[in-house]
């Protein structure tokens, strides 16, 4: 007799909560779970669609060796021996720069991290890449300088705002706040209320939008700048709140002063009355703001998150009801890295900082790899990822990781980075662990859910922190533990806890490999080393999530951490574990003045030169090249590699390559019809699908394809067409402004 369990989805970072069927051990039924306090009862057809991330054909569940171009089963501790002898033998040679770490937890569960970032410092490396520096570096490096800590990211107070400017981001499709969708609709329905779409082409959130300002592709910095110019021109600047909150404003505000806004906008292809009604809305309403990929993978990334942070100083609309917010956090996504200290690493090859959030971006590895310098990285530690499909250019990644001394890959299933392993280790999927994420979706409340193993894991396979810490372990970075601790492990936690606290104090080593410690403790008991990491970070939270805790009511005593575990443990829907001070928001501002600092030097050039006069130049496009090729289109059709088997998008158009009708006539192209799309990195075939939710010179396709699956491909890989080397300065792909063209088949 079968039984429903309660989860979350691990398939996007919300984690919308799921009921699950499980009979005779297998997933058989999904559906959303009604008690779930953050998702309440929405969940997306992806979640729904979780049995085919669950069992994927191609199922890994042996360690692998590759032998003679072939993958041998081996034992655990032959493949464990063998890759830490080969890990200390290339940093004992090359020095600790020769060693990466790439993945790092994912939208099912970040406990992995903090395993992962201990092995790799224990080995004196600092080299993470992942998603995150991806996606974000100049977003989280301008957030660190503005905020003082690049995790400080902030999201709209989408309860309390008059207004939601949507920029770049599809949230529809592609959500990026609880319930997304929904919430959308209810605000573009209230009539006291007004949804903004700022977005090329008229997209699922653009089409239910009050406002939909559809501007040329590439020109958001440009659009910005002209509407701080216009708000500023009309004297609709918050001067108090700039006078009291804002740190460097005198500097800021002459680049927007004699600014030809006409021009600028006409660059954009908007109207000038539309533009002039939209800023006089931004200084008259309570108005907040969501980005997405569009900003943050568009042209001038990294100055389009500064220009939007100094529009809404403008406005005034950080850390005030109604704005935006840094919500509060159970632990924050990642840590600051601020290059400027001398201590922080920069990458040989490119001179990139770890941006996002001391992560450094994928983009720059295949040169970091392919390298003449000594101390190059010549091994690469996978996990938790699939950079074969999910970073640009995959020829260049390709090539590097065949360059490689040693690549090793945890992973689910064979993946197509997998492949190109000397080692893979099979990880349990994170319905068969105990996980949880820190994804800060919320204000004020926190968020939080400890998912246990609803089913059993096939074969050999161990949590990705299990393997870490057994990796660990024969690298030599965990301190001899005492038989009384693993005899203390057996008990009550809190007095498991004693034990710990007095012989660490004694063991200078324990602190820096701890969550190596509890995952040999009790992690052992519980087999689970991401359980017992978790209990170990809630007992030694920071004072502020203490207090944070103590807001949702959890005293804020010795015994916090170990409630709030256990409370978590008793709730599988998650619960709220925290709440931020409400009553001094700008507490969260973590900079030397305590405001937020919107002078930063090294933009300072590029923001005060920004014209449209050169923008209009720079943006011409070359015939061999005449249109813009969206590299990742989201849709509820795409799930980055995260669900291998095609079937579960069985009878949907899910990987097309779609134009506005206009483009697709003026190309002799028909909807159906297949055609290739070129740029400067490659070239790929697929099916033309004619869409009016397109922009004109626009090209869309999705990511998340090309999976070889039991001997078959299909769809299309998108970063065939993306050069690693098409990146902002601070390493961010461009991925929505790739110069192409198309043609149909011959």
């Amino acid at each position: 007799m079968g039984k429903w369990q309660t989860t979350g989805c691990v398939l996007c970072a919300q984690n919308c909560g799921l009921q699950v069927y499980v009979d005779k051990d297998k997933i058989t039924k999904v559906k959303p779970d009604k008690k779930n306090p953050r998702s309440k009862g929405y969940a997306c057809r992806k979640g729904l669609k979780i049995p085919f991330h669950q069992y994927p054909a191609d199922r890994i569940t042996r360690p692998l060796k590759k032998v003679n171009g072939k993958f041998e089963p081996i034992s655990w501790d032959q493949a464990l021996d063998e890759i830490a002898g080969k890990m200390k033998s290339i940093v004992g040679e090359y020095g600790p720069r020769s060693l990466a770490y790439m993945g790092g937890s994912s939208q099912g569960g970040h406990m992995e991290a903090a395993f992962g970032l201990s092995l790799l410092r224990g080995m004196g490396s600092q080299y993470y890449y992942s998603s995150a520096g991806q996606e974000f570096s100049g977003y989280w490096w301008v957030t660190g300088r503005v905020m003082g800590k690049q995790y400080n990211i902030n999201g709209p107070d989408d309860h309390n705002t008059e207004m939601l400017v949507a920029w770049g981001w599809n949230g529809m499709e592609s959500h990026q706040m609880p319930r997304a969708p929904i919430v959308l609709k209810e605000i573009a329905k209230d009539p006291n209320r007004i949804l903004v779409a700022i977005d090329p082409r008229k997209s699922e959130t653009a089409a239910v939008a009050d406002i939909h300002m559809a501007l040329r592709p590439g020109t958001d910095a440009l659009l910005i700048k002209a509407m701080i110019a216009i708000i500023l021109k009309k004297g609709g600047e918050n001067e108090a709140y700039l006078d009291q909150f804002v740190e460097g404003w005198d500097r800021v505000r002459p680049w927007f002063e004699d600014f030809d806004v006409k021009k600028a906008i006409d660059v954009c292809g908007l109207d000038y009355d539309s533009v002039v009604e939209l800023s006089h809305l931004m200084t008259t309403k309570k108005w907040s703001f969501h980005q997405d990929l569009g900003i943050f993978m568009g042209r001038h990334s990294t100055l389009n998150s500064y220009f939007l942070y100094i529009l809404g100083a403008v406005c005034g609309l950080f850390q005030t009801p109604g704005g935006n917010f840094i919500p509060g956090m159970v632990m924050p996504m990642g840590f600051h890295a601020d290059e400027r200290n001398p201590k922080v690493w920069k990458t040989l090859a490119t001179n990139m900082p770890p941006a996002a959030a001391g992560s450094f971006p994928p983009a720059v590895i295949p040169e970091e790899i392919m390298s003449d310098n000594p101390e190059r990285v010549r091994a690469v530690y996978v996990s938790a990822c699939n950079p074969l499909r999910a970073y640009p250019d995959t020829a260049a990644y390709e090539k590097a990781f065949n360059h490689l001394d040693l690549l090793v890959v945890n992973d689910i299933v064979m993946s197509e980075t997998a492949r190109l392993a000397d080692y893979v280790l099979p990880c349990r999927t994170f319905y068969e662990s105990w996980d949880t994420t820190f994804f800060p979706w919320t204000y004020p409340e926190i968020y939080m859910q400890l998912r246990r193993p609803i089913v059993s894991a096939p074969g050999d396979c161990l949590e990705a922190s299990q393997i870490h810490t057994l990796l660990a372990d024969r690298l030599g970075l965990i301190p001899e533990i005492p038989d009384s601790l693993y005899e203390a492990a057996k008990g009550d936690r809190l007095t498991f806890g004693g034990a710990l606290m007095t012989w660490a104090s004694k063991e200078p080593r324990s602190f820096k490999a701890m969550p190596f410690v509890l995952a040999k403790t009790l992690g052992k008991e519980w087999d689970s080393a991401a359980k017992a990491a978790l209990w170990g970070l809630l007992m030694t939270a920071p004072e502020q999530f203490k207090k944070h805790g103590a807001r949702a009511g959890f005293e804020p005593d010795i015994f916090q951490g170990d409630k709030i575990f256990q409370a978590l443990l008793d709730t599988p829907q998650g619960l709220w574990v925290g709440k931020a001070d409400t009553d001094n928001p700008m507490a969260d501002i973590k900079t030397e003045s305590g405001k937020l600092e919107i002078h930063i030097p090294e933009l300072a050039d590029q923001a005060r030169k920004l014209n449209p006069v050169d923008e209009a130049r720079d943006l011409e496009l070359s015939p061999e090249f005449p249109l813009i090729l969206n590299a990742g289109r989201h849709s509820k059709f795409t799930m980055n590699t995260l669900m291998r088997n095609p079937d579960w998008n069985s009878g949907k158009r899910d990987c097309t390559i779609a134009l506005c009708p206009r483009d697709a006539a003026d190309l002799g192209l028909e909807d159906g019809q297949q055609a290739r799309v070129s740029t400067e990195a490659g070239t790929a075939w697929g099916e033309i699908q004619v869409s009016d939710q397109v922009g004109t010179g626009m090209v869309l396709i999705p990511h998340g394809f090309g999976l070889e699956y039991q001997g078959q491909v299909h769809g299309i890989n998108v970063n065939i067409l993306t050069l690693n080397t098409h990146r902002d300065s601070l390493g961010t792909p461009l991925h929505r402004f790739v110069p192409c063209r198309v043609e149909a088949m011959a």
